[in-house]
């Protein structure tokens, strides 16, 4: 069954399940508004080119997102490895030092600072070179990342934001026909940010496979190209949000049965 979010009109896939849980309401995944599902019910799309589907009744809220879960570490603490009574003590008698040996020349002072001068400016230089080379780890790398923040902050400039392709999670997706333009799919899904800091919308690559799992089509969406929106993608995800992807791609034929989502 489909249902239409009256306000931004993306389609969405539900089951007997999801409406007895909100009692037929439900929270758009992409504007975020609330909507009756029963109004725009439907057990299979218009197959001639249409905007909205039909409007039947009125109904409300389970939200199409899933909270994530962020659990906390705790510190290992470790115990004594060895009884401290059963180290060995020094001993209290002091080995004699012959008056010779006890006698301490000074060694002639060089003047060695321009060396270590040029020595610092030169670390420093290949540090800043290796840095700038290495900006794009640099930036999602979970401990200097904070460091950058606290400096830019200080600076009064602007980083771009985090990319952690690992932390983002696919709870759905869908494929059917394109209902208004012939030979074409449309590949929907939804995403979710699980991790603790906000990041930016990843590419996507979407492969389409036959039944022994051999590539017909692939092809990578870069952010804008599946979210209407240019402001949702400047902002990014924040953590814990969810966002509905919808692709547009041409039909590759019969022979393709699977596909497969990436994260780039």
């Amino acid at each position: 069954m489909y249902t239409q979010c009256p306000e931004c009109l993306t389609i969405y896939k539900v089951g007997a399940a999801l409406l007895a849980q909100g009692h037929g309401s439900a929270r758009c995944g992409h504007c975020a508004a609330v909507f009756d599902m029963l109004r725009s019910l439907t057990d299979q799309l218009p197959e001639t080119p249409f905007q909205q589907l039909d409007l039947h009744g009125e109904e409300g809220p389970p939200q199409l997102s899933v909270p994530a879960l962020r659990p906390t570490r705790r510190a290992d603490t470790q115990g004594t490895l060895f009884d401290p009574d059963e180290r060995q003590r020094p001993s209290a008698r002091k080995p004699h030092t012959p008056a010779f040996a006890r006698v301490q020349r000074s060694a002639p002072r060089t003047r060695n600072w321009p060396w270590t001068v040029g020595a610092t400016v030169l670390l420093l230089s290949l540090m800043a070179e290796l840095a700038y080379a290495e900006r794009s780890e640099l930036l999602d790398d979970a401990l200097v990342r904070p460091w950058l923040d606290k400096a830019c902050s200080s600076l009064g400039c602007r980083l771009p934001l985090r990319h952690d392709p690992s932390q983002l999670q696919l709870l759905s997706r869908d494929i059917r026909p394109h209902p208004s333009v012939k030979n074409a799919l449309i590949i929907s899904a939804t995403l979710r940010n699980d991790a603790d800091f906000p990041q930016a919308f990843p590419a996507v690559e979407i492969t389409l496979s036959d039944l022994d799992e051999n590539r017909i089509a692939m092809r990578r969406f870069a952010p804008h190209e599946y979210l209407g929106d240019s402001r949702s993608v400047g902002a990014g995800m924040a953590p814990g949000a969810t966002a509905a992807l919808v692709f547009e791609v041409a039909d590759p034929g019969k022979n393709a049965v699977a596909f497969e989502f990436k994260f780039l």
